[in-house]
């Protein structure tokens, strides 16, 4: 009869506490996720954003070396966009603008006659020879954006 009993008490599966310990792991590892893929998405919309401006400024530069170097014959969008950016290749920097000001999280300039800073964060005509061009854009961040100045 006793052995009964003890076989009774020896029933198999998992107690109250190996289920607590195994959801506790996995509510860590859930949290660890959705900590860490806003940061990755947007890590990659950053590189996208980046790829873009430099193909911008791939494409002032061609627009310079066909006009002789000359900054006021490329001083319009149609003549960088149209013959020179291919804007189906643009992923995140959906706006081309020239003049100053990044006009939002999509959208570049081109300033001509600057050159960007050594933290790369801001242009200024210092040093900058006429014929110099800035790519200036917004990247995001965790606590919002910040603009980014990329030399052509």
């Amino acid at each position: 009869m006793l052995k009964k009993l003890l076989d009774k008490k020896k029933q198999e599966g998992f107690t109250i506490v190996e289920v607590m310990i195994v959801l506790a792991i996995a509510g860590l590892i859930i949290l660890v996720v959705f900590l860490a893929v806003p940061a990755l998405q947007r890590n990659s919309r950053n590189t996208q954003r980046n790829n873009d401006a430099s193909l911008i400024g791939a494409a002032v530069n061609e627009c310079l070396n066909n006009r002789n170097g000359n900054p006021a014959s490329c001083n319009t969008n149609a003549l960088i966009v149209g013959p020179y950016l291919d804007t189906s290749k643009l992923r995140q920097l959906s706006t081309v603008t020239l003049g100053s000001g990044t006009g939002g999280i999509n959208a570049a300039s081109v300033v001509f006659g600057q050159k960007c800073s050594s933290d790369g964060s801001t242009a200024s005509s210092t040093g900058a020879s006429a014929r110099a061009a800035v790519t200036l854009y917004s990247v995001e961040t965790s606590s919002g954006s910040a603009t980014r100045c990329l030399d052509i």
